[in-house]
């Protein structure tokens, strides 16, 4: 007698899966808790009206059901009608397929709104059906896909493990690079500047001594946030936003929500002069990694950035025993800092041959790119160099 079989179902909202059900395939046992992947924060950015279909987002998330209705699988999912808010930048791709006559929007994308972190995005538990499992995700995705006509399908920051399932199914994966703090059992800041080389160990001294000079730090945790603080960050947010993006793609709302359902995973990081806060850093606090996520300041003196986001989140980590900080997309002025150059993935499937042909020549000659710059780069990191004999 034949098994029933599982069942792919879209959801059009986070909201009709009970929060339980999410997080048991989000978030399983043996897995490093990521807080982006949680119920709590996807559900956030849609009911605060950050990803919804009037900001080009329209949740159509992919869930495996078995014949009783349990949740075994899922992947976020969203139809896109631009290209904002993804850090894996594919304009020159929807350009080329416009002027040739193709219609690129709406296309499909995995990934989690605004944030630009690698994390698993086949949403299934280790075990004896998973690759079953990630299968499904995968084909269900390309058929929902190819039966709306959609251009594309985009799998963005993806883990290398799960590149290489996604490459094995026919995608073409794409190559970028971030910059990431990787803490090797530091005791204490100063035993951090150790490792550096002289120059490098000076030049972030005089830094953090600079910044530090007339201001405080706060680090608010749990009930430590309260409104007023989130009032002051959300200043520092949309000024940051406005000059930087053209326009922030977060609300006060969905700062209200988080703190509401994760103050305990988020670090508020606050710079204070005397009782006025004057800049802010906000962060997310996963199992064995502070994710640097947004930033901003009403007084922009030297160093302030460095210490609020980078020196700042050193000091949690190693105090806390957190294996890596990552402070957001780009910026090779960390590299300095004691942030060294990662390789980070995407994966994509192009409906039109012609267009996918092209992307994928495109990726190769990418791909050579940023494997060469991530190797120059990690030659020109502040650390010290190994005395050979």
């Amino acid at each position: 007698m034949k098994q029933p079989r599982d069942q792919i179902r879209i959801v059009s909202a986070l909201s009709e899966v009970a929060e339980a059900d999410w997080n048991r395939v989000a978030n399983p046992d043996g897995e490093v808790f990521d807080p982006f992947l949680s119920w709590k924060f996807l559900e956030a950015m849609e009911s605060s009206g950050a990803a919804i279909p009037e900001a080009g987002w329209t949740p159509c998330h992919i869930i495996v059901e078995s014949a009783g209705g349990v949740l075994k699988a899922a992947m976020p999912l969203y139809a896109k009608t631009n290209s904002q808010g993804e850090f894996v930048f594919d304009h020159s791709w929807a350009d080329a397929y416009e002027r040739a006559g193709g219609s690129y929007f709406p296309k499909l994308l995995c990934g989690v709104p605004f944030t630009p972190v690698t994390g698993r995005r086949l949403l299934v538990p280790e075990g004896h059906e998973q690759e079953q499992l990630q299968q499904m995700l995968i084909s269900g995705a390309v058929q929902l896909a190819g039966q709306n006509d959609l251009s594309s399908l985009h799998i963005n920051f993806v883990s290398e493990t799960e590149k290489d399932v996604l490459e094995a199914f026919g995608l073409l994966i794409r190559t970028d690079q971030q910059f990431h703090w990787v803490n090797d059992g530091y005791s204490s800041f100063d035993d951090f500047l150790s490792v550096l080389s002289s120059s490098k160990r000076k030049n972030l001294r005089k830094e953090r001594l600079r910044a530090q000079t007339g201001v405080e730090f706060l680090h608010l945790r749990g009930e430590a946030i309260e409104a007023h603080h989130w009032d002051a960050f959300f200043e520092f947010y949309i000024d940051t936003g406005s000059r930087k993006w053209g326009y922030p793609y977060l609300n006060r709302e969905t700062f209200t929500l988080l703190g509401e359902r994760m103050s305990e995973d988020i670090l508020l990081i606050l710079a204070m002069d005397g009782d006025t806060p004057i800049a802010g850093a906000l962060n997310l606090i996963g199992g064995n990694t502070l994710y640097g996520r947004y930033w901003g300041c009403s007084d922009p003196r030297p160093f302030l950035h460095f210490e609020t986001c980078y020196y700042q989140a050193i000091d949690f980590a190693i105090e806390n025993n957190l294996k890596t900080v990552e402070a957001g997309a780009q910026g090779g002025h960390k590299l300095a800092r004691g942030y060294a150059p990662v390789t980070t993935y995407s994966a994509h499937w192009i409906a039109h041959q012609g267009l996918r042909q092209a992307i994928d020549e495109y990726l190769i000659r990418e791909r050579a790119a940023v494997e060469n710059d991530v190797a120059y780069l990690q030659e020109r990191t502040p650390f010290r160099k190994p005395i050979i004999e």
